[in-house]
């Protein structure tokens, strides 16, 4: 755990609330949603970005995306996008890895 992380401090029940949680991964609501349901799927190991991964989070990295299909069940969804930021420049505000589960609208391509 990164002590001045907030994911971290997310994962580890300290503060805000999460709809779902197991051994690898968390889950919670994005505070500045883009879509109706606008998900945060975070890894309990603090890994900054994408470009942190090695070997040894493949299956973590799989963890994250497997837990998608169970949230987006649990939110009433059968359409969602999955997104990763990786980088500033990306729109990566928060440098803890998460996948973004956006769903409850029609979704356009390109996203922009």
């Amino acid at each position: 755990m990164n002590q001045d992380c907030i994911f971290c401090k997310i994962a580890a029940g300290q503060i805000g609330d999460t709809i779902y949680q197991d051994d690898e991964v968390t889950a919670f609501k994005d505070i500045n949603p883009q879509a109706p349901v606008h998900i945060l799927i975070i890894p309990n190991k603090h890994i900054a970005s994408l470009n942190e991964t090695g070997a040894e989070d493949q299956a973590l990295l799989g963890q994250l995306i497997l837990a998608a299909p169970k949230i987006a069940r649990q939110q009433g969804l059968t359409a969602y996008r999955l997104v990763i930021n990786t980088g500033a420049q990306s729109g990566q505000s928060v440098f803890h890895i998460h996948l973004h589960l956006l769903g409850g609208r029609n979704m356009h391509w390109p996203p922009g």
